[in-house]
C-alpha cells in the first residue's frame, strides 16, 4: 500500500513539474510578442490615451505637417507660415489644402485642419449669389490645344448661367506660332472664346528690346475684344502702349482695345470688382524696357480699398505672380492674406491645382473672410472651373473647384477652322533649316533600344550640347552662372547628320520648360547629383547632364553615398567644389521645382532662390547653334568625361595619389566582413542598391522612383533576406533559449523520477 502511495505521489509531482515548465515558454513567447508590438505601434498607444477624451474634443485639432511641392492641395485647410525677407513682406497664417505633389513654398508652413469655414460642395445652392469662374494660364502659344478647350468652355456655359472666363497671363513665347505671328494666332482664338479679362504675363514683354518698345504687344491689345489688366504696371514711358491705357482706375463695362487698372463686371444684378497683378520680376526675366512694375501687395491693398469705397464687396484678383514664388516679387499665398480679396486666379508658376487652396487668416494671423486660390497648370492642357457662392456681405460661403482636361473633348469645329491657315504656315516652317548643320548623327540612346548607354544613364554628346546652350544663354542675363543641369527625361529626340530643321530642335526639347537660375551650396549640389545617379546604372528621367563641371560616382555604392568627386570648370582647368560655397546654376523650371523627386531643389525653390530667366529652352538651343559667338552653325559636340561611373569605367578618382598608400607592408590577415581595400565599393556597409521600381517620368514617360533602403523589415534593412546566419555568432532569440532550457529540465526530471521508481521497486521486492 505504501509503495502505491509513493508511486502515485511521485507521478503527481513529475506531472506538475512538467506542466509548470511547459507553460513557462508559452508565457515567455507571449510576453516577447507583446513587447515587440509595443515597440512598433506607438500609434495604438496614443489611441488608448486619446480614447477616453474623445467626447470632449469634438473641435478640429491642429495637425502639424511640412508644406511640400508646388503641385496640389487636396482639401480646404489652414496653412500657417512665417516668412522672413529683407523687403517689407507680410507674415502670418495661410490656409490651404494638403499638397499632393511636393510644393515649393518659400515660407515655413504648418497645415492645420480647417474648422468648417467653407463647405466644398457640388450641390447647387439657393441662397446667395452664384458665379462660375473659368480660367487658364501660361498657354505659351500652344494654340493647337485651344479648340478642345473652347469645347469645354461651351460645355460649362451650357450648364451654368453666371460665368466668367479669365486668362492669367503668358500667352506670348513658346512655339513657332509665336515666332511667326507674335500673338495674333492666339488672339483670334481668344476672341472666339469670349474672355472677360486677362492679365499681362512676364513673357508678354519679351520683344521690348527688339522692337524699341512693345509694338507687338500694343497690336495684341488693340485687337483684343476683351479688357487686359495691368493694375501694378506703368506704361507711361512706352511709345506704343502709353496711348492704350484707360485713364480711369475703375471702369464699368470695360471693352477691348485698352489696358485697364481695374474693372467692374455686373452679373445678374451683382457687381464684381476685378484687378490684375504682374510679377515685379519681369524687369529681370523679360525685356520691359521703360515699363515699370509697382509693388504687388501695395497695389492689391489700394485696389481692395477702391472697390470698398465704391460699394463693391466681391473682388477677384487675376494674377501672374506665381502660386508660391519668391514673395519679394510675387506670391499668391502671401497675396491671399490681404483682407478683401475673395478669389485669386493665378499664373506664372505653372502650378496645377486640381482643387482650390483656401486662406482664412491675415498677415497678423487673425481670422479673416476666406480667399480662394486657383491655377490651371500650363499649355492649355486644362480649363479651370470654380463655382463660388457669395452671401449678401460679399463673403464666399461655398465653393467647388476642379480642372477639366481638354483632352476629354473633341475639337470645336469653328476654332479648328479659324486656326487652319496659321497651322499650315507653321507646319511648313517646321521643315525649314535652322541655319545649323550637324557634322554627325547625335543619337538620343535608350537601353531599351539595345544600346550600352542611355540619355537617362550616361553622358551623351546631345546632352552636352543642350547643357552648353543652357549655360551660355543663362550667362547672357546672369553672368555669375557657372553650371548647367538638364534632366535626361527632358531630352526626347535625336538630331540627324546634316542641316538641322527647326522641327528637329523642338523635338529634342518639346516641353517648353522655362530655364531658371538657382543659388545652391556645394553641399546641396552634391545632394542633387546624388539623387540624379541614385538609380544608376539603370535609367532614370532625373539623370542629370552637366556643363561647367564634371563629377565622378560609383554606382556600386549605396544610393545617397555615390558621389566621389565634384569639380567646377575654371578656365581650362577644374577645381574642387567646396561644400560651403554658393554657386549660381541654371536648369529648367520642372527640375527646379522638385520634379523627378529632387527634394533638395524643392527646398531651394521654397526658399525663393530660383529665378525664371525669361527664355524658351528650345530657342536657347537653336540660337546657341547658329549665333556666331557660339557654334556659328557648326554642331559637333563630343563626350568629355563630364560624368564618370567608376563601376563601369574604372579610373583613379584621385589625380594626386599618395605615393605610399600602404605604409604597413605586412598588414596581416583581413578580418571576415572587412572591406577589400583593392575593390571599389568594397565596403560591406555600402551594398549595391536594388533595382528601382518604375513610377512616373517627369515628362510623362515611365521612369523610376528610388526605394529607400532599410524599409523592408524582411530584409533587415540591407536588401537581403534573413537566413539562419546564427552560424556567424549572432545570439539566439530569448524565446528559443527558454524553450531549450525547459525541455532539458523536463527530460532530466523524467529520467530522475524513473530511476527513483525502479530503485524503490527493487528494494521492496
Amino acid at each position: 500500500m505504501k509503495n502505491k502511495v509513493f508511486q502515485r505521489t511521485m507521478v503527481k509531482i513529475m506531472l506538475f513539474l512538467l506542466l509548470l515548465f511547459s507553460i513557462s515558454p508559452i508565457q515567455s513567447v507571449a510576453g516577447e510578442e507583446f513587447h515587440t508590438d509595443q515597440l512598433t505601434s506607438n500609434e495604438q498607444e496614443d489611441a488608448f490615451l486619446i480614447e477616453g477624451e474623445e467626447e470632449e474634443k469634438e473641435e478640429s485639432t491642429e495637425l502639424e505637417e511640412g508644406f511640400e511641392q508646388n503641385e496640389v492641395p487636396k482639401s480646404n485647410e489652414e496653412v500657417q507660415y512665417e516668412e522672413s525677407t529683407d523687403s517689407e513682406q507680410e507674415v502670418g497664417t495661410i490656409e490651404e489644402g494638403k499638397s499632393e505633389d511636393p510644393s515649393q513654398n518659400e515660407l515655413d508652413v504648418n497645415l492645420i485642419e480647417e474648422e468648417n469655414i467653407l463647405e466644398d460642395t457640388d450641390e447647387e445652392t439657393t441662397d446667395g449669389f452664384d458665379v462660375t469662374i473659368m480660367h487658364m494660364n501660361d498657354t505659351h502659344a500652344h494654340v493647337e490645344a485651344m479648340p478642345k478647350i473652347l469645347a469645354a468652355i461651351k460645355n460649362v456655359r451650357a450648364e451654368k448661367d453666371n460665368t466668367l472666363l479669365f486668362h492669367a497671363g503668358d500667352i506670348f513665347s513658346g512655339t513657332l506660332y509665336f515666332n511667326e505671328y507674335r500673338g495674333k494666332a492666339d488672339l483670334v482664338l481668344m476672341n472666339l472664346m469670349g474672355f472677360d479679362a486677362m492679365v499681362y504675363g512676364n513673357h508678354e514683354f519679351d520683344l521690348g528690346s527688339n522692337e524699341g518698345g512693345h509694338k507687338s504687344l500694343s497690336e495684341f491689345v488693340q485687337g483684343a475684344n476683351f479688357p487686359i489688366l495691368g493694375s501694378n504696371i506703368d506704361f507711361s514711358q512706352d511709345p506704343f502702349m502709353k496711348g492704350l491705357v484707360n485713364p480711369d482706375t475703375l471702369v464699368e463695362n470695360a471693352t477691348g482695345g485698352q489696358t485697364y487698372h481695374s474693372i467692374v463686371k455686373e452679373i445678374d444684378g451683382e457687381k464684381v470688382g476685378i484687378f490684375g497683378l504682374t510679377t515685379e520680376d519681369t524687369i529681370n526675366i523679360a525685356s520691359p524696357m521703360s515699363v515699370k512694375f509697382n509693388n504687388y501687395l501695395t497695389t492689391a491693398k489700394e485696389a481692395v480699398q477702391m472697390f470698398e469705397d465704391a460699394g463693391i464687396n466681391k473682388v477677384i484678383a487675376v494674377t501672374h505672380i506665381g502660386y508660391d514664388s519668391n514673395p519679394a516679387v510675387g506670391n499668391d499665398l502671401l497675396l491671399a492674406k490681404v483682407d478683401g480679396i475673395d478669389v485669386i486666379v493665378g499664373g506664372h508658376s505653372h502650378t496645377k491645382l486640381p482643387e482650390p487652396t483656401v486662406v482664412t487668416t491675415d498677415a497678423e494671423g487673425n481670422e479673416k473672410d476666406p480667399t480662394i486660390v486657383v491655377q490651371a497648370g500650363q499649355y492649355a492642357e486644362n480649363l479651370g472651373k470654380l463655382d463660388v457662392t457669395f452671401d449678401e456681405d460679399g463673403v464666399v460661403t461655398e465653393h467647388n473647384g476642379k480642372l477639366i482636361e481638354g483632352a476629354d473633348f473633341d475639337e470645336d469645329s469653328e476654332a479648328t477652322e479659324v486656326l487652319k491657315p496659321f497651322k499650315e504656315k507653321v507646319d511648313s516652317v517646321i521643315n525649314e533649316s535652322s541655319g545649323a548643320v550637324a557634322l554627325k548623327d547625335l543619337p538620343n540612346p535608350r537601353l531599351t533600344d539595345g544600346n550600352n548607354d542611355s540619355v537617362r544613364a550616361n553622358e551623351t554628346e546631345l546632352g552636352n550640347l543642350v547643357t552648353d546652350a543652357m549655360l551660355a544663354k543663362a550667362k547672357e542675363k546672369f553672368p555669375e552662372t557657372v553650371i548647367a543641369l538638364q534632366n535626361g527625361g527632358g531630352i526626347r529626340a535625336p538630331i540627324d547628320k546634316g542641316p538641322i530643321t527647326v522641327g528637329e530642335i523642338i523635338a529634342v526639347l518639346p516641353f517648353g520648360n522655362d530655364p531658371v537660375v538657382a543659388t545652391v551650396t556645394g553641399a546641396e549640389l552634391k545632394e542633387i547629383l546624388e539623387h540624379g545617379v541614385n538609380q544608376a546604372p539603370n535609367e532614370s528621367g532625373g539623370f542629370l547632364h552637366v556643363s561647367g563641371m564634371r563629377f565622378t560616382y560609383d554606382s556600386n555604392k549605396e544610393p545617397g553615398s555615390r558621389i566621389i568627386k565634384m569639380e567646377i570648370k575654371d578656365g581650362e582647368k577644374y577645381v574642387e567644389i567646396e561644400k560651403e560655397n554658393e554657386y549660381l546654376i541654371t536648369t529648367n523650371q520642372f527640375t527646379a521645382q522638385g520634379g523627378d523627386g529632387f527634394e533638395t531643389f524643392a527646398k531651394i525653390y521654397a526658399d525663393g532662390r530660383v529665378t525664371n530667366i525669361g527664355e524658351i529652352d528650345w530657342e536657347q538651343l537653336r540660337n546657341y547653334m547658329v549665333e556666331e559667338k557660339y557654334l556659328n552653325g557648326i554642331v559637333d559636340p563630343v563626350r568629355e568625361g563630364r560624368i564618370t561611373n567608376i563601376a563601369e569605367d574604372p579610373i583613379d578618382p584621385d589625380p594626386n595619389p599618395n605615393p605610399n598608400p600602404n605604409p604597413n607592408p605586412n598588414p596581416g590577415p583581413v578580418e571576415p566582413g572587412a572591406p577589400d581595400p583593392d575593390k571599389p565599393g568594397g565596403d560591406p556597409k555600402d551594398p549595391p542598391g536594388d533595382p528601382q521600381k518604375p513610377d512616373e517620368d517627369p515628362n510623362g514617360d515611365p521612369g523610376e522612383d528610388p526605394k529607400e533602403p532599410g524599409k523592408d523589415s524582411t530584409d533587415g534593412g540591407n536588401g537581403q533576406k534573413g537566413t539562419d546566419e546564427d552560424k556567424s555568432g549572432k545570439k539566439l532569440p530569448s524565446t528559443a533559449t527558454t524553450i531549450y532550457t525547459t525541455l532539458l529540465i523536463g527530460t532530466l526530471l523524467v529520467v530522475f523520477g524513473t530511476a527513483i521508481y525502479l530503485i524503490r521497486r527493487r528494494i521492496i521486492n
